[in-house]
């Protein structure tokens, strides 16, 4: 797990840090550009500092050898980006979150990977789907964040609950409501935090809906079955002391920290993405943690996966040295090199090896079936389901205007959590975003 680069990582888009050829990926040597000494490949938004990010970096550093490498710090930035690309001088590759490929390839900003010769069958559907616009790869997938329900078992056994039923939502408030504690105006223990400020795509998928239509040109976020989730979140949040009290409290926790939440039993459970059990495993390993897959409301497990990928821009002068830097970074043997290194690393620590989970199959395979141990931990069930609902995760569509609509439910969000009804919400972000998908179609 990025256990190192999990505290840039709290917002939805945590995959941006965390997170983040074998397998059957191709030869980059049909991609066009000179190679060679004298050659600087230039890359923007990509942060090493882990162990992980570190040694795939050394060693996409020695494939593209003699050429140089130009890796400043810092994550990506799109003002930065687009100015690049306005003076004609873009990068070679970005990294970047997956998300906003489709709204930079609709701008023409990028060009195609297929360029690159990668055999995109390694990699997870849902990560290239996810990178796919108008039929088109634009991006080569790396790390694979999915989402599944940590719950505090002290918590859970004092009230007598065995675990979360979360297809049941009557059932889930009830349990909520049982394992708060509000008094005098202020939360002292949240019950269930369903998270919605973060996760409102999970909550819709749930409930049968998506965000968007299947080619991401179509907002879909005031559907009825929208606002019914969005509706039964808030009433979670209400019932255990309201927004205001709500965030209050939850703001206090040590997220990060050997004084977490579960450690102080300051919470019953909630939806989080995978890379916090490498946080949790390295400052407290006996932590009273269990795990289970989130459902929809018949029962089937189902996430939401996201993470970054590589992408080219137009117009850059060394494709053929970026086409070999994404092909190392995210090729099997750079993953299995990356998990020993973080084995070690943990074993050094004393901490326990979560899992390494990527977009690449083969890799997490050979990652579960021959590098993992048991630890003897409660994260041993926890890397267990992770790997288990890989593919049982669903993707929002790449789309022109795709931060535009992550702005618009999650203000609409923000505004039902703050009292206003949920459809009214809905509905004005329903408007903003279609607005700006169809201002960014025009001439994609």
């Amino acid at each position: 797990m990025r256990k190192l680069a999990a505290a840039a990582v709290i917002t939805t888009v945590c995959a941006v840090a965390a997170g983040c050829g074998g397998g059957g990926g191709g030869s980059s040597k049909t991609a066009g550009g000179p190679t060679g000494a004298g050659q600087t490949l230039h890359i923007m938004g990509f942060g090493t500092g882990d162990v992980i990010a570190n040694t795939r970096a050394k060693l996409a550093t020695k494939a593209v050898a003699p050429s140089k490498v130009d890796n400043p710090s810092g994550g990506f930035n799109d003002q930065q980006f687009l100015t690049r690309i306005a003076s004609h001088n873009p990068p070679d590759i970005v990294y970047m979150d997956r998300q906003k490929v489709g709204q930079y390839a609709a701008k023409g900003a990028l060009q195609p990977v297929d360029v690159c010769g990668i055999d995109m069958s390694q990699f997870r559907k849902p990560a290239v789907s996810e990178v796919t616009y108008g039929g088109d790869v634009y991006g080569v997938p790396e790390f694979y964040s999915t989402r599944t329900i940590l719950m505090d078992d002290n918590v859970l056994k004092a009230a007598g609950i065995k675990k979360f039923d979360i297809a049941n939502w009557p059932k889930l408030k009830q349990q909520a409501k049982k394992l708060a504690i509000v008094s005098g105006g202020k939360v002292h223990r949240i019950g269930f935090d369903p998270k919605i400020d973060a996760f409102l795509p999970l909550w819709a998928k749930a409930n049968g809906a998506d965000l968007l239509s299947s080619d991401g040109k179509t907002a879909q976020l005031d559907s009825p079955k929208v606002v019914e989730a969005l509706k039964y979140a808030v009433s979670l949040v209400n019932e255990q002391g309201g927004w205001n009290a709500f965030k209050a409290f939850r703001d206090t926790w040590d997220f990060f920290g050997s004084g977490n939440e579960f450690v102080k039993d300051q919470v019953g459970g909630f939806p989080m993405e995978d890379w916090y059990f490498g946080t949790l495993s390295s400052v407290s390993k006996d932590v009273p943690l269990s795990v289970e897959p989130f459902t929809d409301r018949h029962g089937n497990p189902i996430s939401w996966e996201t993470g970054n990928a590589w992408a080219i821009p137009k117009g850059a002068k060394h494709v053929k040295l970026a086409c070999e830097w994404a092909k190392t970074m995210t090729e099997k043997s750079s993953w299995i090199a990356a998990a020993k290194a973080s084995i070690a690393q943990d074993k050094h620590a004393g901490t326990p090896f979560t899992g390494l989970f990527t977009a690449n199959t083969a890799a997490d395979n050979e990652i579960d079936t021959k590098l993992y141990k048991p630890t003897g931990t409660r994260f041993d069930k926890a890397a267990k389901l992770i790997l288990s609902m890989q593919d049982k995760a669903f993707y929002i569509p790449a789309s022109p205007a795709g931060a535009a609509v992550n702005t618009a439910y999650t203000s609409a969000v923000t505004h039902a959590l703050e009292g206003q009804p949920a459809k009214a919400a809905l509905e004005r972000a329903q408007k903003e975003a279609q607005s700006a998908i169809d201002a960014a179609s025009v001439g994609s």
